[in-house]
């Protein structure tokens, strides 16, 4: 009976601490806030952050959770900044939004139908509006407008 007990207490503790690791850890405030998920409205982006006002942009294919009209970081004070996690990006319609940051494609698609999923890109193929070259991002698939 008594080992019984142990076990059981052994196996809420594992459970418990199982859940607890399965968190957020290293959630940006691009993805607390829902940058580059998937939209057909701005409804649909609404964000956590009252501050914060996503809109749902429909030139991208699959729509795009984002912010228009970001200036880079280096003087936010009169523009749109980007928040954290994501970069300034001028994309190819000559507009500047603010793109998630990331590492692998895994990293674009978390708020992304297998249909839409965006790419992760470096300064190559996108334009940082900061001059960066050492990041990536995450390009929403253009719709062709």
């Amino acid at each position: 009976m008594c080992r019984q007990v142990w076990v059981l207490i052994a196996m809420t503790l594992a459970s418990g601490l199982l859940l607890g690791c399965g968190g957020d850890s290293g959630e940006t405030e691009a993805d607390r806030i829902g940058v580059g998920a998937e939209c057909t409205e701005s409804a649909e982006c609404e964000s956590p952050d009252e501050d914060v006002m996503l809109q749902c942009l429909t030139q991208f294919t699959g729509g795009y959770c984002g912010l228009q009209g970001c200036e880079g970081a280096a003087d936010c004070s009169e523009g749109t900044c980007c928040p954290e996690g994501s970069a300034c990006v001028t994309a190819d319609d000559d507009n500047n939004y603010c793109y998630r940051l990331c590492q692998d494609k895994v990293d674009c698609n978390r708020n992304r139908s297998p249909e839409n999923e965006a790419n992760c890109v470096g300064s190559g193929t996108i334009n940082f509006v900061d001059g960066q070259t050492d990041q990536k991002a995450c390009e929403p698939p253009s719709s062709g407008i």
